[in-house]
């Protein structure tokens, strides 16, 4: 059968993930019990984001989703093909470089402090920033975190053993731990490795704390021109990733990424999260998640793509599903292969035209694609990633949609088997990770339906 290889955003990572559990329960740093950690996803334009802009239009609001993709896209591929070394390892996006699509909501420390961090399944380490600071936010949900204050705070000696596996951890003159979060573009984080306890909200609207959480306390965060955010939440499979720390699973839920308003979209980590739906083998591969997609079909019909799509001959076959990115890229035979099934379909009703080299057409998708098949993305052992048309069109301005699938490689040949299956093509989903028996499950569903 002939397969491709679809990679889900991560950090890359020395040691399979049952050595990482394994470390990590031998340490004995935490007092941990697996429980069900739920959070709400804060949406960027959301009135209760650092970001929302009262005046935005939806187009606003789409352009500069958009935009903030590409830069995703950019860095996702330097990522991937750049040679592996060892210093590598903890390189990610900076940042700055592009607007989050969702925050995580959480407390730390006794007392607590509110913390809004960027989600980013692309990095393994989670960090905020702490006083004294040099070049950090001003943040607008209160105070900073002074870990000098908190009576749950303890920063990390160098000695210990996880410190090797920190980013370029490494010994200050008082024997802590220091990390040095290195990123594409931008200056690095710089802080303490520590342990803290997190505070995370509860559907009945209780709190569940959770003991000795390891983390970066950053000191140094360079000249970011965005200064919104109070941290990074690293979803990633790292030996030091919180994912690691409370259990082996993990999973969110989006609602329709155009709405700010939908206050269901969440976080759900530890033991507790929702493992349902049609499942398919996971597994990390050059620190990558990583899946197999067999074929894409547009209704009925099954798309003619050139067999080599589905071979994985070099790091140019990856396939990336990335919480970080909005719209879906694709390499360049499959997305030659649906966007001619597409225009089959519509070029007879609607009037299409290019627009910034993305196909559009005049319209609008609630009035004008009524009845347009589904878009599925078959995965390994039967699990189908199913794309209606909210998913797979979005509405540019008012009077025009354009195609939330677009092709990698007008950016330059590079990009030509380059692939990226982006959050929008993930809308009403529960999308769900179990490290420990190497499972990834899909189930359809309104994220509202999970409170019940």
């Amino acid at each position: 059968m002939d397969t491709v290889f679809v990679l889900v955003s991560s950090l890359p990572l020395i040691f399979s993930t049952h050595f990482a559990l394994t470390f990590a329960n031998n340490l004995e740093l935490s007092s941990i019990q697996p429980t069900r950690l739920v959070t709400k996803l804060i949406h960027r334009d959301s009135i209760a984001s650092p970001y929302y802009r009262s005046n935005d239009t939806v187009a606003d609001r789409t352009e500069r989703t958009m935009k903030a993709s590409l830069a995703r896209l950019s860095y996702l591929y330097a990522k991937i093909e750049r040679d592996f070394d060892i210093n590598d390892l903890w390189l990610n996006l900076h940042p700055s470089a592009s607007e989050p699509l969702f925050l995580v909501n959480f407390s730390m420390g006794q007392p607590p402090v509110p913390q809004l961090a960027i989600m980013d399944s692309g990095s393994s380490l989670l960090w905020i920033q702490c006083a004294p600071c040099k070049s950090c936010s001003q943040q607008i949900i209160g105070p900073m975190f002074d870990p000098s204050i908190s009576s749950t705070y303890s920063s990390l000696s160098c000695k210990n053993i996880i410190c090797r596996y920190a980013p370029s951890g490494e010994c200050d003159s008082s024997s802590q731990c220091v990390y040095n979060q290195t990123y594409v573009e931008g200056l690095p984080s710089v802080g303490v490795i520590a342990t803290e306890q997190l505070i995370f909200g509860s559907p009945d609207e209780g709190t569940n704390a959770v003991n000795n959480v390891i983390f970066g306390c950053s000191h140094r965060n360079g000249d970011y021109k965005d200064r919104r955010f109070t941290g990074v939440f690293g979803l990633g499979s790292g030996i030091t990733s919180v994912v690691n720390q409370m259990g082996s699973k993990f999973s969110y839920c989006i609602g329709n990424i155009a709405d700010p308003d939908y206050s269901y979209n969440q976080l759900v980590l530890s033991e507790g999260a929702n493992m349902e739906g049609y499942s398919t083998p996971l597994d990390v591969v050059d620190g990558h998640y990583q899946v197999i997609l067999e074929g894409i079909s547009v209704g009925e019909t099954r798309l003619v793509i050139d067999p080599s799509a589905f071979q994985r001959t070099g790091k140019e076959r990856r396939v990336i599903i990335d919480s970080g990115t909005a719209p879906t890229w694709l390499a360049e035979n499959e997305y030659r292969a649906l966007e001619r099934e597409v225009r089959n379909l519509l070029d007879r009703f609607l009037t299409p035209f290019m627009r910034e080299s993305f196909l559009c057409y005049r319209g609008k998708v609630g009035q004008d694609l009524v009845g347009f098949p589904a878009v599925t993305f078959h995965f390994a052992e039967g699990a189908d990633l199913v794309v209606d048309t909210e998913s797979m069109f979005y509405q540019a301005t008012p009077n025009i949609f354009c195609m939330a699938v677009r092709q990698a490689s007008v950016y330059g040949k590079d990009f030509k088997d380059f692939s990226v299956i982006g959050l929008m093509a993930q809308q009403y989903y529960n999308v769900a990770y179990d490290l420990n028996k190497h499972k990834l499950f899909l189930q359809r569903i309104d994220c509202e339906l999970l409170d019940e």
